[in-house]
């Protein structure tokens, strides 16, 4: 490995400390009593009749960080230092860093010896600057880990204004344990995103709903139509695929007895890469027995404006130069009437010929394993779907495109289904969900075929899940969420890699 001049110096470092018969990488836990965010905020001081300070909290505060900053002043020290809350600035003096007349520590590892990055333990107790600023008098250090790679200098003005900014895409999502200490604010992204999942879950379990776990590993890909990752069991010497979606399962644990059941679910689908689509992503998927999809986009609708304030603390949402309100209800559009608003074409009596003729007029691609549903979604993608940036529900879908859904109870060759669109794209799919074994079997069987025309997107029979049918699935309506989608909403982020700790690349060469 070959090392920059500044890593040769930070392991010299290292050996000098140790040298000191320091334990650069101490065993013992480090009692940290305070934070760096809570302590700016909640210190106060009082001025007594004498002219003296009253410390009215943070007598002997313990806090643990990385150094960020540091600068000498004098016989004294001044270093930044950056915990999980922020950043807060440490003030240490050479007279009260030694033993005696023994100013080693101070002079020799305080001074020469720590970096920026190392992560180092103190205590001590609060203060304001002459200038104000709320800082922690050191009265004892502790190194509490080396660092042996410089970080990146990111410098802020007075203004906040950033200077030499840590933001080359590749290199903060291969290190983005790097992109966390330098870019506060990526901190803040992933933050949101748990407060988003916590909304939701919490939402989900005050109305009744049990949260499962399902198979990652799967002997048949199914819920979804999409192409999978293979793998081989060897202890059972079969084929496995890495789930595209958990639905069969769940809608298993609704025919089991369960009124309502969800998961957060990992997902793997082995296809393209792009700044909305990642191969492994998070969706929410809820099935709950006798219910339809007109009270699915009703509870849609109030679980997402709560989530919009538990997250945001306001149903509007800005996204790049848009405000998108969670405020309910939301629109409703059928699918055909989005398509000829926005192509011009009445494609709902139309058979696969005539949608291959819209296509060509449209100048849309299409290829010979396309079916007359591909066509469609192909159609309603190319010229509707980013024209939806409040959010809308997307109705009423034919039946081509939806093999696991109830058909329409009042329109011809259409299902019960809704796709929910956002800022242009789509963020959660529903329907009221097919309980038919026979109809199911049939639709699985339009599958195969499709399968046969060179389709790998196209469904497996899953015939376990048909035995499962057969026994009486109750009706229900089932939804998914992608949660990665609704993050980038809640975050204002362009890119599905800025709401993922750590997106998919090709491998790095060492």
């Amino acid at each position: 490995m070959q090392l920059s001049e500044q890593e040769i110096v930070r392991r010299e470092n290292l050996q000098k400390i140790k040298d000191l018969g320091i334990n650069p990488y101490p065993p013992e836990a480090f009692p940290v009593n305070a934070f760096a965010a809570d302590i700016k905020a909640n210190y106060k001081e009082e001025i007594l009749d004498d002219g003296t300070k009253n410390r009215l909290n943070y007598q002997d505060v313990c806090v643990a960080g990385r150094i960020m900053a540091q600068r000498e002043a004098g016989k004294a020290m001044f270093m930044n230092i950056q915990d999980s809350t922020g950043q807060i600035q440490l003030y240490l003096r050479r007279n009260e860093m030694g033993e005696g007349e023994d100013f080693t520590f101070f002079d020799v590892l305080i001074k020469k010896l720590l970096d920026i990055g190392d992560v180092i333990g103190v205590k001590g107790y609060v203060f304001n600057t002459k200038t104000g600023e709320t800082s922690i008098h050191v009265t004892e250090l502790k190194l509490l880990a080396k660092a042996l790679r410089p970080l990146p200098i990111v410098k802020r003005d007075a203004e906040g204004n950033v200077h030499d900014a840590f933001t080359d895409p590749e290199l903060r999502y291969r290190q983005r344990y790097v992109d966390l200490i330098v870019n506060p604010e990526v901190k803040e992204t992933f933050l949101k995103r748990t407060k988003l999942v916590n909304s939701i879950r919490q939402f989900l379990n005050e109305q009744g709903a049990l949260e499962v776990d399902t198979p990652v590993l799967q002997a048949i890909p199914g819920g979804a139509a999409a192409r999978p990752f293979i793998t081989h069991h060897n202890a059972l010497d079969v084929p496995f695929y890495l789930r595209i979606a958990n639905e069969l399962y769940l809608k298993r644990l609704i025919v089991g007895g369960f009124d309502w059941v969800y998961e957060f679910s990992r997902n793997f689908r082995n296809e393209g890469m792009d700044r909305t689509h990642n191969p492994e992503f998070t969706i929410l998927e809820f099935y709950v027995a006798y219910q339809d999809y007109f009270w699915m986009m009703e509870t849609t609708e109030k679980m997402l404006e709560k989530a919009a304030i538990d997250t945001n603390g306001t149903t509007d949402v800005k996204v790049g130069e848009n405000t998108i309100s969670f405020k309910a209800p939301f629109k409703r559009v059928s699918i055909f009437d989005a398509i000829k608003e926005h192509s011009g074409f009445d494609v709902s009596e139309m058979d696969e010929a005539g949608l291959r003729d819209v296509c060509k007029k449209l100048h849309i691609e299409v290829d010979k394993t396309m079916g007359k549903g591909k066509l469609i979604d192909e159609i309603f993608g190319e010229t509707a779907e980013k024209h939806f940036i409040q959010p809308t529900f997307i109705t009423d879908y034919p039946v081509e495109m939806s093999p696991l859904t109830k058909k329409h109870r009042s329109k011809s060759g259409l299902v019960e289904r809704f796709e929910l669109f956002c800022n242009g794209k789509e963020i959660a799919n529903a329907y009221t969900e097919l309980n038919d074994p026979i109809d199911q079997r049939e639709r699985f069987e339009e599958q195969v075929k499709l399968m046969e025309r060179g389709d790998d997107e196209a469904m497996f029979i899953d015939h376990d899940f048909l035995r499962a049918m057969e026994y009486g699935m109750p009706p229900m309506s089932g939804i998914g969420f992608g949660i990665d989608r609704l993050a980038m909403l809640f975050t204002n982020q362009a890119s599905i890699q800025e709401v993922l700790f750590f997106p998919q690349m090709r491998p790095e060469s060492f």
